[in-house]
């Protein structure tokens, strides 16, 4: 039956839905020099959708919907507001790509992609989970290669191709074996499942570590973090930041549900061992992402390992199963969101104008273009974890979840890999405000900045600095959505 409750639970889809069919109605009628025009109907029409979930859309109790199939929570909903924020200001980043600003189905893509990111948020059930997955991937594989003429984009789609189908056809075996032990796909009938001793203590962690597989890929943590870098570096830019952060939040928010559901209890055999070997993933994650990223000279590729050692520290959170871990996770996110989104759109600003991204040809940055140059000291300071930027406020609530949790070596393993990270963000740094361009002419250089990307890089800065000094109504929302969890 197809109650208010079941259209609130599904309204920020249709809504999204539905800016897609205009967009799809719309674009063909607008002359080639118009359609980049998609861009602000598509952000304006994410931020409407935004507006309107929040006035008609919020959760009360959580329940589930469509008969079991979606979780109708302040979990998902805070993710919502999340994975549709990135979108419109990716959208907006769109727009002065020239290979991708002027065609409509780049818009579409997005859309059909975080069309599948919310629908991840909310899955209570393995077989809508799965097919979310999927409605998440297919688009984002399309938007890797999309620039056909770039044998580098190209080489992106075909590897995200590759792995992800590789990935997600050991994590959809792992889904069968969960079936065929258990006889339900619902994640919430999963738990008594587990600890009715259905499976084995073996078998249930092989069945997880192939479930870990293909979610693993999705937020990039070791040892299935090796597609990042040449995605990262391959893709149209924008794409890779949408990657980068949306697209490994919903890998992070399907993690938080199926485990803390599965483990309701942190004190069984099965979920402490399985804590302690996601711990271990972390540190490696971390460790590896950090060492990674020093000898690079790419920016994307600096900033595509950074984010690997960032899925380590929300790993943190994950590892924790306690409501501060949860809620330390879904800040974490939403700091690295608007911080990393920020850090791409630098580099997209950067590159419109002049085709580069080695470090190197960041020199004098400070002096093409001062204000460019403090959004991406704000941004590179706030991936670092330094004060007072969002990203050392989620540090400090992953950490203090890890201790809490008694995870002190692994707070210990964070700190001194975020010391490592802080070397190698001011290094970037150096190169912006130190260095200068070939007969110091850095005048005659400037590097402009169009209207989409001034808004975009403008709010997301304000989110970075707002996130990290009036923290706490952020926090309280965090924490609200992870109660849901319990």
């Amino acid at each position: 039956m197809f109650t208010s409750t079941t259209f609130a639970s599904i309204l920020p889809e249709i809504l999204i839905l539905i800016l897609g069919i205009l967009v799809l109605v719309v674009e063909p009628f607008w002359k080639e020099e118009q359609r980049r025009n998609v861009g602000w109907l598509t952000a304006g029409g994410l931020f409407a959708a935004m507006l309107i979930s929040f006035l008609f859309g919020q959760p009360g109790e959580p329940t589930t919907t469509l008969g079991g199939m979606v979780r109708f929570d302040w979990l998902g909903f805070f993710f919502k507001m999340l994975f549709m924020f990135a979108g419109a200001a990716t959208a907006l980043l769109f727009m002065d790509n020239e290979k991708v600003g002027h065609r409509g189905e780049a818009y579409l893509l997005l859309l059909a992609s975080l069309l599948g990111m919310n629908l991840m948020a909310v899955s209570s059930d393995l077989v809508m989970l799965y097919l979310s997955i999927e409605t998440t991937s297919i688009p984002l594989y399309v938007l890797a290669g999309f620039m056909l003429s770039d044998s580098k984009s190209t080489e992106a789609g075909f590897k995200y191709l590759l792995f992800g189908a590789l990935t997600s056809t050991i994590m959809l075996y792992g889904f069968s074996l969960v079936f065929g032990f258990t006889g339900t796909t619902n994640l919430y009938d999963l738990a008594g499942k587990f600890q009715a001793g259905t499976l084995s203590l073996s078998g249930a962690f092989g069945v997880l570590g192939l479930i870990l597989v293909g979610l693993g890929f999705k937020v990039s943590i070791v040892p299935f973090h090796f597609w990042a870098p040449d995605v990262y570096e391959g893709s149209p830019t924008p794409v890779a930041g949408f990657l980068s952060t949306a697209s490994k939040a919903a890998g992070f928010a399907v993690v938080l549900r199926l485990f803390f559901a599965i483990f309701p209890d942190p004190t069984v055999d099965l979920a402490r061992g399985w804590a302690i070997a996601l711990a271990i993933l972390a540190a490696v994650t971390m460790t590896v992402g950090n060492l990674l990223a020093l000898p690079q000279t790419n920016l994307k590729r600096l900033i595509a390992f950074s984010s690997v050692s960032h899925a380590g520290y929300a790993l943190i959170g994950v590892v924790a199963m306690s409501q501060l871990g949860a809620a330390s996770v879904v800040f974490y996110l939403a700091a690295y969101i608007a911080t990393n989104l920020l850090a791409f759109g630098i580099i997209m600003a950067f590159s419109r104008v002049t085709g580069l991204e080695d470090l190197k040809d960041y020199s004098g940055m400070s002096r093409r273009n001062p204000a460019l140059a403090l959004m991406m000291l704000a941004a590179f300071l706030s991936l670092a974890g330094m004060p007072p930027f969002g990203g050392f406020v989620a540090k400090v609530f992953v950490f203090a979840a890890g201790i809490q949790a008694g995870y002190t070596w692994l707070v210990i393993v964070g700190i001194l890999n975020s010391i490592i990270g802080v070397y190698y963000y001011l290094n970037a740094m150096k190169y912006v405000y130190l260095y200068r361009l070939p007969e110091q002419d850095e005048e005659n250089h400037p590097v402009p900045l169009t209207r989409p990307y001034a808004i975009a890089l403008a709010v997301l800065t304000i989110g970075v600095i707002l996130i990290g000094t009036v923290f706490a109504p952020w926090f309280s929302w965090s924490d609200a959505a992870a109660l849901n969890l319990f």
